[in-house]
């Protein structure tokens, strides 16, 4: 399976195994023992490259000194093969969670000296903590040795199927890693502040680092309160698209708690970062600085990110010569990072930092930073995220963007605020917000609503509070009434002018669509106002050019997904297409390529996975025809990389069909069986012979009723007909049951023996047509949009006073004159007379 499902899969067990642990703990135990697997696999799979085979690899205990001294030089480790993963998974008959124990324990006694630092204690958590997984399942007690046994080999079988120790695995490995703990994340409440930073806001600060270090052959990037190590990793990704050699990125990290620098350490590791490209530290950012480097000098980097905790009470140090810029106050230590992060970048460097929104206006020692920092022209961007973005926290937060060394004098402001998707509890940056952000950073645009470039001279005046509110408004409009548009009727042209850049670039249809009342007030001429736009010549010349311009979109993607061989560099191919998508949405007005951005990102998730899983497995010439025989789905299983239904829509329409006539068989009877349901009183309704819902009939039920036939001679009808509609469709169901196995296996037939060229032609349907045709759809969209706001305008003001009075008046006279055709008394008369003249004089 790919590694979504992957992910997904395991991320499911895991939650329902873990029963009565916090999240927050259990992450300790499922990414312990990945990393442990990690390590193992990757021993055995070095030791097989050097002449090991696996009977010499079964002679491989702690004796033997020679392969131990090997592997610590090597790998900077060593595991004896009764410690090894795969040992343990063999061995389900005699295993016991003490062998686990023992050998989590004994990797400390051989780790390579001049490694410590990588691996020293890196089990700690897991050793300290390992009696607490004898909670079992159901949550019950488990602390004997065989709940214990059962809970962590239930564990350990999970994650063996998460492939490691080949370079092809490590971003499957990856990927899985970070899948979990971002769920693990989204589980644990504010205890997910302390080792995760929401993926999509390490991207974003990740893009816009990247583009600052794109020209460099060698990079250095640090992050002081690194967490899980997540948002480091990250950074180093989208920095690798820029740079030929991964080892050319050097990682720093330093974090605080034990437990939480671990995940740094592994998540490292796993990464396939040689250990000299990695330097780590357990340590008080604040407190304890990173070690001076030589000669006094202190650690400078390319880079420094961080998402410290927030407003934390922290002891300064007034002499600390980090603090240049002015020492922050006990009671709030943000600016303490921030000056941190800056102290440590390089002249040319720049760093990025997650922090709370109150850090931008806060008066006394804070304001003094904030002007010194304008002052040295440090500051760059300051970006408004969402609120509740982060995990146990819904505060405002923002991302502050700081250089050394910069060119331009201004501050860009970016109010992102409202630029995101709700997903459960938080909110999240979709992928079109974070590239509109970013390319805002990279080309200083300024934008009504968004964001502005400001000088410092009028932050200066603003005394230097950096309020992003008091430069960019965002808000929203209010919505106008017009008062004489409500009484006499009209629509009024100043909210025309809401949508003059339709009205500018769709010649003549404003004309078409409105006839004026007088000087200030139009109404629609057309009823059909939908038919009236989109039979426009204006807008059929809009759709025409946006179409003319993604004219030959689809064999643009052939060519880079499918004419060369799949030989894609997946790093750059995103960029590369969405670069293809802007430059012919240049010269087409009204769409939002943010919008196509989006549109192709979410197509881009599948076809990534599926060229990775492709190019991972070169020498599998067959890589594209296999079959998923472990997912569990409806039928059974599918194609790993060529869906089932595709393959069926193409070469297996009669079977289908065949499948689809049996089906409606079914739903006819189903359809008879409620009308006879329906004849049913709803007192017999109350007998064993109805399911629970008192809607559908139970059929074993119904055989026993009617053997006791003590019913009345039309219900015995009903159950009759009902057992034999029943029985008939028990039959079809079994026919149903036995063309869909027959459709599997034609289908697997069919993948097996599928040419190269139809193979494209199913990769074809299933990566390009649909983003094609997604992508084609956009002019419509936008269309449908507009014309929603025309609709909302004619509503606005369809009903007016004058109307409505008019209406009154019509209604009264109807009254009136019904009034008169009435006969009765004397006195019935003389009372309708009476309520006639209050009536009139009223003016109701």
């Amino acid at each position: 399976m790919n590694k979504q499902k992957l992910a997904s899969t395991i991320w499911e067990s895991a939650n329902r195994m873990r029963a009565k642990i916090e999240a927050y703990e259990y992450k300790d135990y499922i990414l312990g023992f990945m990393f442990y697997k990690f390590l193992s696999d990757q021993e055995i799979f070095y030791l097989k490259k050097n002449g090991y085979d696996d009977e010499t690899l079964k002679g491989v205990n702690k004796e033997d000194t020679e392969t131990a001294e090997f592997c610590k030089q090597n790998l900077g480790y060593f595991i004896p093969y009764e410690n090894l993963f795969s040992t343990w998974m063999q061995e389900r008959k005699n295993f016991s969670a003490q062998h686990v124990l023992i050998g989590i324990r004994s990797f400390g006694e051989n780790i390579d000296y001049n490694q410590k630092r990588i691996f020293e204690n890196i089990f700690v958590t897991l050793d300290t903590n390992f009696t607490k997984l004898g909670i079992e399942s159901d949550g019950a007690k488990g602390n004997t040795t065989k709940g214990l046994d059962s809970t962590v080999w239930n564990l350990l079988s999970l994650i063996q199927s998460i492939p490691s120790g080949e370079k092809q695995n490590y971003d499957v490995l990856g990927f899985v890693y970070e899948y979990l703990i971002g769920n693990f994340a989204a589980n644990a409440g504010k205890k997910a502040g302390e080792f995760y930073t929401p993926h999509e806001v390490s991207i974003l600060m990740a893009e816009i680092i990247a583009n600052h270090l794109k020209d460099r052959e060698t990079i250095s990037i640090y992050d002081p309160t690194s967490g899980s190590g997540s948002l480091l990793i990250t950074i180093g990704k989208s920095v690798g698209k820029y740079i030929q050699n991964p080892q050319a990125i050097k990682y720093f990290a330093q974090e605080i708690k034990a437990n939480t620098f671990n995940l740094t350490r592994m998540n490292l590791v796993m990464r396939n970062i040689t250990p000299a490209n990695i330097e780590l530290r357990n340590e008080d950012t604040l407190k304890w600085d990173w070690p001076i480097i030589e000669d006094g000098d202190p650690l400078r980097v390319d880079a420094v990110v961080s998402n410290p905790p927030y407003s934390q009470e922290w002891e300064p140090d007034e002499v600390d010569r980090r603090f240049s810029f002015g020492v922050p106050p006990k009671s709030k230590a943000d600016y303490a990072f921030l000056l941190h992060c800056l102290y440590h970048i390089n002249e040319d460097g720049i760093m990025a930092i997650v922090l709370p929104h109150g850090v931008l206006f806060r008066g006394s020692s804070e304001e003094e930073i904030r002007k010194n920092l304008i002052d040295n022209n440090h500051i760059d961007t300051i970006i408004g995220l969402p609120p509740n973005i982060f995990f146990g926290t819904s505060i405002p937060t923002i991302i502050m963007i700081l250089k050394r060394n910069r060119e331009n004098t201004d501050v860009l402001f970016i109010d992102a605020s409202k630029r995101f998707e709700k997903k459960g509890k938080n909110n999240v940056l979709r992928a079109c917000d974070i590239k509109k952000i970013a390319d805002t950073v990279k080309f200083r645009i300024s934008e009504p609503k968004f964001s502005r470039v400001v000088s410092q001279e009028e932050i200066r005046n603003n005394q230097c509070n950096l309020n992003i509110p008091r430069y960019v408004d965002s808000s929203e409009d209010t919505e106008e009434l017009d008062i004489y548009a409500l009484v006499c009727g009209g629509i009024p042209i100043r909210e025309l002018i809401n949508l003059s850049v339709w009205w500018d670039k769709l010649p003549g249809l404003k004309e078409d669509l409105f006839e004026p009342i007088d000087a200030s007030y139009v109404r629609i001429k057309k009823e059909d106002l939908s038919k009236t736009v989109l039979d426009h010549s204006s807008v059929q010349a809009f759709s025409q050019n946006f179409a003319s311009h993604f004219s030959n979109f689809s064999e643009f993607l052939q060519k880079e997904f499918l004419d060369s061989n799949y030989q894609v560099d997946l790093a750059k191919e995103e960029d590369k297409l969405s670069d293809d998508i802007f430059s012919r949405m240049t010269a087409v007005t009204l769409l939002d390529k943010y919008d196509a951005y989006q549109i192709l990102h979410d197509h881009w998730i599948e076809i990534e996975t599926d060229l990775e899983e492709i190019q991972t497995q070169e020498e599998d010439e067959d890589c594209i025809r296999k079959i998923d025989v472990d997912i569990e789905l409806t039928d059974g299983m599918d194609g790993h990389i060529l869906p089932f239904k595709l393959v069926q829509s193409v070469y297996l329409q009669q079977d289908l069909k065949k499948i689809q006539d049996i089906e409606d068989k079914i739903e006819a009877i189903d359809l008879e069986l409620k009308e006879f349901a329906e004849k049913v009183s709803e007192e017999d309704r109350e007998k064993d012979f109805f399911n629970a819902d008192k809607e559908t009939f139970v059929a074993t039920e119904i055989k026993k009723a009617l053997k006791k036939c003590d019913f009345d001679r039309d219900l015995i009808n009903i159950l009759m007909n009902a057992d034999n509609l029943l029985t008939k469709k028990k039959k079809i169901k079994k026919e149903l049951d036995e063309a869909k196995e027959i459709l599997k296996k034609n289908t697997i037939a069919v993948i097996e023996k599928l040419t190269d060229e139809q193979v494209k032609g199913i990769l074809k349907m299933k990566w390009i047509e649909p983003l094609v045709s997604e992508i084609c759809k956009l002019p419509e969209t936008a269309l449908q949009g507009f014309i929603a706001k025309i609709e909302g305008l004619k509503d606005k003001y369809k009903e007016n006073l004058q109307e409505v009075e008019s209406e009154i008046q019509k209604t009264q006279e109807e009254l009136f004159g019904m009034m008169h055709e009435l006969t009765g008394s004397e006195e019935d008369m003389r009372g309708l007379r009476e309520l006639e003249r209050i009536l009139r004089n009223s003016n109701v």
